[in-house]
């Protein structure tokens, strides 16, 4: 884009601020039903560098700006950028280069055994064969036994779509050393059949400290990919999601080697998304002898914060909860001791830096804010702001402890429609009208962020604001939790201001004003507008980061 002369974008809708995102108490845009004045909606935008510098009508645009370049998108909506603010790209770009076991892609466990036998078939000696987003609930079980069959000889990984355990056959055990005789580690099991034989379920840490290099915590790992295949799988990465009306994300765990990975991706020119990270726990002293903190980087690639985790999932049942699952045994798995995490936090606190702790079950959650109330108490540090990632099953006193810490609230927004009626059968249903809150959060005046947590949920934001207005399941058509539901201006809030505010830039994104980034989603439809059983199927037709194309045009 040409830096002195701006260019007028223009459509038939522009929704330049929307909903109420929470924490700063304030509304903007156009919210049915809100009796507060409100901002008329431009027809134009005047973008000069990577800069909104003005809005208004066509004709004023064009008055003030007689050589101005005009794009008109006519019948199209724009929006302000979409924003995940917990997603994995460094994770997933080894996914983009293996095999993808989704329910979508699968759809039976034969299909499945099928898809792992071909690959297996072709494999060189030693090598693994890597697969994600499996789903037991949707596709069915697969266990060491299953995969024997298929694979004896060569190692096979299944990872569920949680991922929070996987699945490996006996070869892959014996790669890793496993056997009947192997403690369970600290924060993770792993599972056995009724004879007490492993199964080759790897759960929580038991898991992680083979796969995931920015948490593992052992010396024998299952090999990664190399530095130019994960280049070249988050390239790939990027471009789908910007196909999807992505502008930024927050990377929600990375490790140096992944900064460094996305940083060659910005040097080739193919980062056209701008990110955020959370730096693992288990790289911080790293990170502080090297002065780095929230904030380090520039609007392109930036940290903003340290990632720690407390328990497990909820699509993988394993989060903590305070009373059990439908198994009355059962309460979820803490991975990190409530020592560690008080120490941890207390750390990256008295640092100033902001910490997002991963907590899904009520008990966790209550672990994490006692010990955000501790360190705020003894260390004060005006204006810092942590994060609960995830913060999935709330009640009332969470909800005013969080308000009065000014914790930000980071749910997952496509679930409800990703899992329907089986979050029921897993939590209940009394449970469920208190889980991804974001009703509560925005009326309790909590920031609260949009966030698919991909590749655990679907990474279309389209589908996660038609999630959060309908919480109701796309396969199934079972409504959960409707008490939470939130109009679509606000699901478009939490996915752009209330996204920026989860990084602290909501000075610069969200919004479609004067002075703001001119990061922004064009669409064929206006999701404010349209039945919301449709917003996911909006067509998206460009996005654009600092006023160039990214996607479309």
């Amino acid at each position: 884009m040409d830096e002195r002369t701006p260019t007028i974008f223009r459509a038939d809708a522009i929704v330049a601020q929307a909903g109420a995102p929470g924490g700063t108490g304030m509304r903007h845009g156009t919210v049915p039903g809100d009796d507060r004045t409100l901002m008329p909606e431009p027809e134009a935008l005047a973008v000069t560098g990577e800069t909104i510098t003005s809005t208004g009508t066509l004709a004023e645009l064009r008055d003030r700006f007689p050589r101005a370049e005009v794009v008109d998108f006519g019948d199209s909506t724009i929006i302000p950028g979409l924003n995940d603010a917990h997603i994995h790209l460094a994770l997933t770009a080894g996914d983009a280069l293996h095999l993808d076991l989704s329910h979508e892609a699968v759809g039976t466990i034969p299909a499945l055994l099928d898809t792992i036998a071909a690959e297996a078939g072709a494999a060189s000696a030693g090598e693994w064969i890597k697969g994600s987003r499996y789903d037991d609930e949707k596709t069915g079980a697969v266990l060491r036994n299953d995969l024997d069959r298929i694979a004896p000889e060569v190692p096979v990984l299944v990872n569920h779509v949680a991922g929070h355990w996987g699945v490996v056959n006996s070869a892959g055990l014996r790669w890793l050393g496993i056997d009947e005789s192997t403690p369970d580690p600290d924060g993770g099991r792993y599972e056995r059949y009724a004879d007490g034989q492993l199964n080759g379920k790897l759960v929580e840490r038991a898991l992680m400290n083979v796969l995931m290099p920015a948490t593992a915590r052992g010396n024998r790992f299952i090999p990664g990919d190399t530095v130019d295949d994960l280049q070249r799988g988050a390239a790939k990465t990027i471009a789908k999601w910007n196909a999807a009306g992505l502008t930024s994300i927050c990377d929600a765990l990375i490790s140096p080697q992944d900064i460094g990975i996305l940083s060659a991706v910005r040097e080739a020119g193919d980062l056209g998304l701008r990110v955020g990270m959370l730096l693992s726990i288990d790289h911080y002293d790293k990170a502080v002898e090297l002065g780095v903190g929230s904030g380090f980087g520039d609007d392109r690639l930036k940290l903003i914060g340290v990632k720690a985790f407390l328990d497990g999932a909820i699509g993988g049942r394993t989060c903590l909860l305070s009373e059990p699952f439908t198994d009355p045994n059962y309460q979820g798995v803490q991975t990190t001791s409530t020592q560690e995490l008080l120490a941890d936090i207390e750390r990256v606190h008295a640092d100033g830096n902001r910490v997002g702790v991963h907590a899904n079950g009520d008990a966790a959650i209550r672990l994490v804010l006692d010990a955000y109330e501790d360190v705020s108490r003894r260390i004060s540090r005006p204006g810092l702001r942590h994060r609960i990632e995830h913060c999935s099953l709330v009640d009332e006193d969470i909800i005013d402890r969080m308000h009065r810490l000014g914790t930000i609230a980071v749910p997952f927004a496509g679930y409800a429609g990703y899992h329907g009626g089986a979050l029921n059968s897993w939590y209940g249903e009394e449970r469920m009208g208190r889980m991804f809150a974001h009703r509560s959060f925005l009326d309790a005046g909590i920031t609260v962020a949009g966030s698919s947590d991909y590749p655990c949920g679907p990474y279309q934001p389209l589908f996660g604001l038609q999630s959060l207005v309908t919480r109701t399941g796309v396969d199934d058509g079972v409504t959960v939790g409707a008490a939470q539901r939130v109009s679509a201006a606000e699901a478009l809030s939490i996915f752009t201001l209330g996204s920026a505010e989860a990084s602290g830039e909501e000075s610069l994104k969200g919004r479609l004003t004067s002075g703001h980034i001119a990061d922004f989603t064009v669409l064929g439809a206006n999701p404010l507008t349209i039945d919301p059983q449709g917003i996911a199927d909006i067509d998206v037709r460009a996005t654009y980061v600092g006023g160039d194309a990214v996607f479309g045009a």
